[in-house]
């Protein structure tokens, strides 16, 4: 990638913050996976973890389709019953979980265990996310956040491995 960000990272970027999820919210997440086993961790690495996530093509690439969805089912603009699903976040539907996986895939196993906890416990923004007030929806966008900051944190937890 050339100095300048490239046009799919400056959209992608830029849908996080617009649908309120502002990366150094992210990096308060992979702090919060890191910090009982490497206790001096700061923020500003975590934050630098985070932006290494968002500068892959694959974390782009999902955080577009998975907003696109949500913004859709907010204009009840899908076919049913995939307006209906996607609009109440089904319990069922697990192809949020699975396009989340697809950035928590990027690092390695550790990620699917940091995804899997932070995703029941739904720490921090995670919790707003997935509140289900309408009228937004948030059905891709809280395992998006919540894979990013997995794979974040298991990209931390490869540079410090003795810890």
């Amino acid at each position: 990638m050339s100095v300048e960000q490239s046009t799919l990272e400056k959209k992608a970027r830029a849908l996080l913050e617009e649908r309120g999820v502002p990366l150094i919210e992210i990096a308060k997440l992979v702090h919060f996976l890191q910090v009982n086993y490497i206790p001096d961790l700061s923020l500003e690495e975590c934050m630098d973890s985070v932006e290494a996530v968002l500068g892959k093509r694959e974390v782009q690439n999902t955080i577009l389709t998975g907003i696109q969805l949500d913004m859709l089912a907010e204009k009840n603009a899908l076919l049913a019953p995939l307006q209906e699903i996607v609009a109440n976040d089904e319990g069922l539907y697990g192809i949020d979980e699975i396009m989340a996986l697809s950035i928590v895939n990027v690092y390695g196993s550790i990620g699917f265990t940091n995804y899997g906890y932070i995703d029941k416990v739904k720490p921090g923004i995670l919790s707003m996310l997935n509140s289900h007030e309408a009228p937004h929806v948030h059905t891709f966008l809280d395992d998006i956040v919540g894979a990013m900051a997995a794979a974040a944190a298991s990209r931390i937890a490869h540079q410090h491995p003795d810890e």
